[in-house]
């Protein structure tokens, strides 16, 4: 159940945020900035390629393979950028059976397409940099002649290993939280391991991660970035760091709205284009991660099919909440459908242009559902449906010129809504 009263106290929210989630998003612009300013140290600016890699494959897990289908929404089809998820794992052994058991992540396994070659780039992204899997990846794409970039902390295995396949190294920024306890007497976070060897993501590492990425695909003209997009998009990242505050009241902050919006709910994620699809994506898995609640998300018009027996099903409009004979103090309150509709609409002004309060470009809005505003056959074709079995549709929309920053914006609010209900539902 969603404590509401917990969401217009910022006290609270501190305390019940154990592994200051909030605070590690709330410099996301910060690590922006930072990754970008080592990425060119590390001697991005000074690559001079001879042409456009057939493919761009990124290895990782987590947040890196986020990244990928961000960059891969961000290409388009002018490139082929495949995220290469982990095909196995195997145990790790432990050299001090005293200690805590290693990571899980640690004994995944990747595999290179039969297709890898020397035409093509492989970027090994890892917030971590101690899974031999990876190094072992690094090290059968160097046997193949493909060009190698390696993303992790400085002094890692895996940043060692760069050196040996000759490969691009290239720094990955932790968050500036210490893992120690807070100042206020908090236990640190790793007390509140549900598995002590799957630990918690750093919600903000995505930027750490996307960052290094976007700045070598742009170099490598894998993308049509503006050479300023990633320095303007932390600066949009502070923005809705700033809207949605802890501080903030749910009325004036769209982050704890949203989080509000989406308590008691199975939400349906649906995305109209490839840059929403994406935050989508981004959406159902914070979810998960931060709020324990499942979603289902996909792109217009499939979900549109896809999706259709969940309207038919109990879920939708045959749970009536009105049951006269529903015992409302011994029974919880049913769930229903939420639809939440992302949508990227570009405006007419540029992306770089700062917008003031109130304005079409100053963050995502949420669409009133009376809007008559030009529409989609698949957007208009989802809101008939929601509205043909009285089931809430939410749109929300960026009106960001550039598909970056209408990411970021998509991203930086959902990410803020799913550690919002996550802390509200647990209080």
């Amino acid at each position: 159940m969603l404590d509401d009263t917990l969401l217009d106290d910022p006290a609270a929210l501190r305390r019940a945020d154990h592994d200051r989630a909030l605070l590690a998003l709330a410099g996301s612009g910060a690590r922006v900035r930072t990754a970008l300013r080592l990425a060119e140290a590390a001697g991005i600016d000074r690559l001079r390629p001879d042409g456009r890699p057939r493919a761009v494959l990124v290895a990782g897990h987590g947040s890196a393979l986020t990244a990928a289908e961000m960059l891969a929404a961000l290409a388009g089809t002018a490139s082929l950028v495949s995220p290469l998820p982990p095909a196995d794992a195997a145990p790790v052994p432990r050299t001090d059976r005293a200690t805590a058991p290693p990571v899980f992540t640690a004994g995944l396994a990747w595999q290179l397409p039969g297709w890898a070659g020397p035409l093509d780039l492989l970027v090994v992204s890892s917030a971590d940099g101690g899974e031999q899997g990876l190094v072992a990846l690094a090290e059968q794409a160097y046997a193949r002649g493909c060009a190698i970039v390696v993303v992790a902390p400085e002094g890692s295995p895996l940043a060692g290993a760069a050196l040996q396949v000759r490969a691009l190294p290239l720094p990955f920024v932790p968050s500036a939280l210490s893992s120690d306890s807070p100042d206020d007497g908090t236990p640190p976070a790793a007390a509140y391991a549900a598995e002590p060897d799957l630990p918690a993501e750093d919600p903000a590492a995505l930027w750490s991660h996307l960052t290094p990425l976007l700045a070598l695909c742009q170099k490598l003209g894998v993308t049509q970035l503006p050479y300023d997009a990633l320095a303007a998009t932390a600066d949009l990242l502070d923005e809705s760091a700033v809207r949605c505050r802890p501080d903030a009241a749910a009325y004036t902050n769209p982050a704890k709205g949203l989080a509000a919006r989406l308590a008691g709910t199975v939400p349906l994620l649906w995305a109209e284009g490839p840059v929403a699809g994406a935050a989508a994506g981004r959406f159902a898995a914070q979810l998960a991660d931060r709020a324990g609640r499942p979603a289902l998300a996909g792109p217009l018009p499939q979900v549109l099919t896809a999706h259709r027996g969940m309207f038919t099903g109990q879920l939708g409009a045959g749970a009536d909440p009105d049951d006269f004979f529903r015992d409302r103090v011994e029974e919880p309150d049913p769930l229903h459908l939420q639809v939440l509709l992302l949508r990227h609409i570009p405006g007419d002004q540029p992306s770089a242009t700062p917008a003031g309060p109130g304005e079409p470009d100053d963050g995502p809005a949420e669409v009133p559902a009376d809007d008559e505003g030009p529409r989609s056959f698949g957007a208009t074709r989802a809101h008939r449906l929601a509205a043909a079995h009285d089931v809430r549709l939410t749109e929300y929309a960026s009106r960001r010129a550039d598909p970056l920053h209408a990411l970021a914006d998509l991203v930086a609010l959902t990410d803020f809504a799913a550690v919002y209900l996550g802390l509200a539902a647990q209080s």
